[in-house]
């Protein structure tokens, strides 16, 4: 791309939007940005943009003489301003496929670093920080970024070159990145999500299923979800690309596992039809849940597409620990833990949550996001002491729960309250179900912000409402 006084149009002035249009400026081109919205907040970030034209208040027509649209993960396909661009022959990219078009090569190489690539409905951010501490492990420089840590921009133009990237992708980066074509990569899970922005599931699964074109090394697989094959098996890769699966059961050929609490290669060793190579035990995943045991086999398998080798993976699995508000212990109070795994916005993510214990009291609800939950009250029945529901769609919680948990008690907690106050009365609700050997889990499979900022100020509440019952 010649960028030179090239007319681009960055569509959005939120963070990611502020940078691209500050990359493009810097190259030469000439950057108009547009958003819909028209805020003090907003007209801010548009005066410190100095020799960059901002409309605000305009985000469908598209200015004439656009060569280029760079967007913003959030904005829908549907968007008045992409069918413009279409009907005009304009190229839409994401800000993924800007850094991508950007790679700078290696000194000494004449490549660009490799990028490992992860995305998934649940565990993209765990999965790629545990990738970045194996490399780290291995004496690479790198970083987590894309959706997580550093900016996938920032990274590719940084003025000390990384030498590999693990590179966290949502479904939304990966519908605007058309040629991207990583090393290897990973799709986690698939789960209905964001289907108000895809349009269905099945558009959800093909964005998804992006990051496979043009595997290099590998493709990785979760063999409990055969969604995550099927997209293997549709992707169209370079020669010798191979698929990888993983789970939590022993591995077979080509596969990553779980034998006698040992994590275990059989892919990536010589003679793999008779070897495996142990990476570490179960025990140095923190914290060892199911679900995010089959974070670490993912990252592993990545790791070792890349080459690194089985002792870099276990130091960097037992030097990784998890962001806040992930299946985290907050405290034991009277042989009662407390787990806050607010992070757990949907059902897919609140079902694995749920699966890590024995005997819970679940603190469930918040904005449904058109969700049902009839399938995980069933998978978790047979878990719950108690339940106490919370937000706007307790409803929806409370009907599941009367049709296949019938007997569970159930608390509704914190009608018309918010913050603060809100939490408190709701960890007592919990403290009055709850026996010693119980779990009380905040994994509410909803979204926050009917009753809180976000889920990491539901969580941080959460544990500060905990920590007021040990006084």
């Amino acid at each position: 791309m010649q960028w030179q006084q090239l007319p681009v149009v960055v569509a959005g002035l939120g963070v990611s939007g502020v940078s691209a249009a500050r990359v493009l400026r810097d190259l030469g081109a000439e950057v108009t940005v547009v958003d819909g919205g028209d805020s003090p907040v907003l007209r801010d970030r548009a005066a410190e943009l100095a020799g960059i034209t901002v409309r605000l208040g305009d985000g469908a027509s598209l200015p004439e003489g656009t060569r280029l649209v760079v967007t913003s993960p959030g904005w829908p396909p549907s968007s008045p301003l992409f069918q413009a661009a279409e009907a005009a022959g304009v190229p839409v990219w994401g800000d993924v496929e800007l850094a991508w078009q950007l790679r700078r090569p290696l000194p000494g190489t004449g490549e660009p670093a490799p990028w490992l690539a992860v995305t998934g409905t649940n565990g993209k951010t765990t999965t790629v920080q545990m990738l970045a501490s194996i490399l780290t492990a291995a004496g690479k420089r790198t970083a987590a970024v894309g959706n997580v840590g550093v900016s996938v921009l920032d990274a590719v133009l940084a003025e000390e070159p990384y030498d590999v990237l693990a590179v966290e992708l949502s479904s939304y980066q990966l519908h605007w990145a058309p040629s991207l074509r990583v090393h290897s990569a990973a799709v986690l899970n698939l789960a209905p999500d964001h289907l108000d922005w895809h349009g269905s599931m099945a558009a959800y699964a093909a964005d998804k299923g992006r990051i496979f074109q043009g595997n290099q090394v590998a493709c990785v697989y979760n063999l409990a979800d055969p969604a995550t094959e099927e997209l293997v098996r549709e992707a169209d890769v370079e020669e010798g690309c191979r698929a990888i699966g993983f789970g939590l059961q022993a591995p077979g050929v080509s596969n990553f596992g779980v034998v006698d609490g040992l994590l275990v290669d059989r892919a990536f060793v010589p003679d793999r039809a008779k070897n495996a190579a142990e990476l570490g035990a179960v025990s140095d995943v923190h914290p060892p849940a199911p679900h995010n045991i089959t974070n670490a086999l993912a990252a592993a398998a990545l790791a070792r597409a890349y080459g690194v080798d089985a002792k870099a993976v276990r130091e960097g699995l037992r030097a990784f620990r998890p962001d806040a508000h992930r299946i985290a212990l907050v405290a034991e109070v009277a042989g009662v833990s407390w787990v806050d795994d607010s992070k757990a916005t949907n059902t897919h993510a609140a079902a694995a949550s749920l699966r890590a214990y024995e005997s819970i009291v679940w603190i469930a609800g918040g904005l449904a996001k058109g969700a049902t939950f009839d399938e995980l009250v069933q998978g978790a029945a047979a878990r719950l002491r108690g339940v106490v529901l919370i937000g706007a769609d307790r409803a929806l919680v409370r009907q599941a729960l009367a049709r296949h948990a019938p007997d569970v008690p159930v608390i509704e907690a914190a009608e018309g309250h918010t913050g603060a106050v809100a939490m408190a009365e709701v960890v007592r609700a919990a403290a009055e179900l709850a026996r010693p050997g119980d779990t009380v889990l905040l994994a509410p499979a909803c979204a926050s912000m009917d009753m809180f900022t976000n889920y990491g100020e539901r969580g941080d509440l959460f544990a500060e409402a905990v920590r007021g019952l040990t006084q």
